[in-house]
């Protein structure tokens, strides 16, 4: 087999669906961690709403859907500007300080909102430095 072949036919360290994945497994630890630590990982979104249980399919499919975003839209960046690492960065960041909302405005015990805004942040981090060492057009 080639080098290029070789290379090819493994999934780089530099890949998106990597940083991707590793976006969900860090949430998903962060989850695992709260979880036997005691948090009960319920909230509620204001006075008369119900309460909601953060289960881990609730973690995965949130890690997924965001991160799975960020590489669509640093795809279309790269496909339409020039400075698009750039731009995709500072967009992301926002984003992520902008999904620090959720966890903190929610009705939820303390240790539940440290553990949310842990995955929001770990997420964050990983897709955000993951993403911007892929190599794109």
């Amino acid at each position: 087999m080639s080098e290029t072949t070789q290379q090819t036919a493994s999934v780089s360290a530099r890949s998106p669906i990597t940083a991707v994945l590793a976006a969900t497994a860090a949430a998903v630890a962060i989850w695992i961690v709260a979880t036997m630590a005691g948090a009960e990982l319920t909230v509620s979104f204001g006075a008369g709403q119900p309460i909601q249980k953060v289960t881990v399919i609730n973690v995965v499919v949130a890690a997924l859907v965001g991160s799975l975003a960020g590489w669509g839209l640093l795809a279309l960046f790269r496909r339409f500007t020039t400075n698009a690492r750039a731009i995709w960065t500072v967009i992301a960041i926002v984003f992520a300080l902008f999904s620090l909302g959720g966890p903190l405005s929610a009705i939820a015990s303390t240790g539940t909102k440290v553990a949310l805004v842990a995955m929001h942040l770990a997420v964050a981090i990983v897709v955000i430095v993951g993403l911007r060492r892929t190599r794109g057009r």
